[in-house]
């Protein structure tokens, strides 16, 4: 999930307290489908019921509630995948509906409003990477970096290696998250939504404890480990190239990868037509995959098996943008 939220807007991290542009203006930019776009709806339901049915032989006692933590945590990753489709617009034509569709918060930490805001400000190719202008940079200024003690910037350093991302991604994250809605709550920012936030989380751990899994353990085996899966994804989906157009990876990834992450791999065709479904990405690459490719200069990656080789205990790049250095 590229949804970590920074907490001010000088790159101390990854998401924006606040937005570049009005939130409405980004809101605008969103259209409806004309008709209900079924793939999605299907998804959603491969996502829920097993979920819902893992619960289910959990709080019966057929199995202990750890073995099911593994199908709790994949549906989590796939959720968030799921939630950014229901950003974009997708799946129905009815606003309302697209955010029931979206769900309670099952990576626990980032309320949906707040995502929604600021992965659409993301949506800017213009100002990608950019520690004070993208909501999803995980690059700094250099006076920034500057002021960081020597904890933070080591952890800055491990995170740019995938195996940091994945492994220690998902409590800087958690801790961004709680930080951005304590200084929101403290200025009266995002009330209503915080709350709804709070009642759902609320509702989460009520059914947790009437099912029999420990809070610590759905933080522990589910959150944490579903929050890794999306940082996957996100680890190198974005490069401080001089050209826009070819800050963007491909990741030509199929099979389960494409699947959990929705074709969001293919990420630069993602930029360049947001409001494409999932399910067309891939078809729409193997037609023009060459002109993809010639645009966001080469950027790309044959799997993350490829990706893992490169980058797995390697940074693949200094946290100070390189216009900041």
């Amino acid at each position: 999930m590229d949804q970590v939220h920074r907490v001010a807007a000088d790159g101390t991290g990854h998401g924006p307290a606040v937005a570049p542009l009005p939130v409405a203006a980004h809101r605008r930019r969103v259209r409806l489908p004309d008709r209900v776009e079924w793939p999605t709806v299907w998804v959603a339901l491969c996502v829920y019921l097993p979920m819902a049915a893992a619960l289910g032989v959990v709080s019966a006692g057929w199995i202990p509630w750890w073995t099911a933590t593994p199908v709790l945590a994949w549906c989590a990753a796939w959720q968030a995948s799921l939630q950014h489709e229901v950003i974009h617009g997708h799946p129905t034509p009815w606003a309302r509906v697209n955010r029931l569709i979206a769900g309670p918060p099952l990576l626990g930490f980032v309320p949906f409003d707040r995502y929604r805001d600021s992965h659409l400000a993301h949506h800017i190719d213009e100002r990608l990477t950019d520690p004070l202008d993208d909501p999803e940079s995980w690059y700094v200024t250099a006076a920034r970096w500057q002021r960081a003690g020597r904890v933070e910037r080591v952890l800055r350093l491990a995170m740019n290696s995938l195996a940091g991302r994945v492994v220690l991604g998902p409590l800087w994250v958690a801790a961004l998250s709680l930080v951005t809605d304590g200084r929101d709550l403290l200025a009266g920012r995002r009330l209503f939504a915080l709350a709804g936030h709070a009642a759902q989380l609320a509702a989460m751990v009520a059914c947790l404890s009437v099912v029999g899994i420990p809070l610590w353990g759905y933080a522990l085996l589910v959150a944490w480990p579903a929050t890794g899966l999306m940082l996957v994804r996100s680890f190198a989906e974005h490069r401080p190239d001089p050209i826009p157009a070819q800050r963007s990876v491909i990741v030509e990834a199929g099979g389960a990868f494409d699947l959990l992450f929705l074709s969001n791999n293919l990420h630069a065709l993602h930029h360049e037509r947001p409001g494409l479904p999932w399910y067309l990405l891939r078809r729409v690459f193997r037609d023009g995959r060459g002109g993809i490719l010639a645009r966001n200069g080469g950027y790309s990656f044959d799997s993350y098996a490829k990706m893992a080789g490169r980058y797995l205990f390697t940074p693949r790049d200094h946290p100070i943008h390189p216009r900041c250095r």
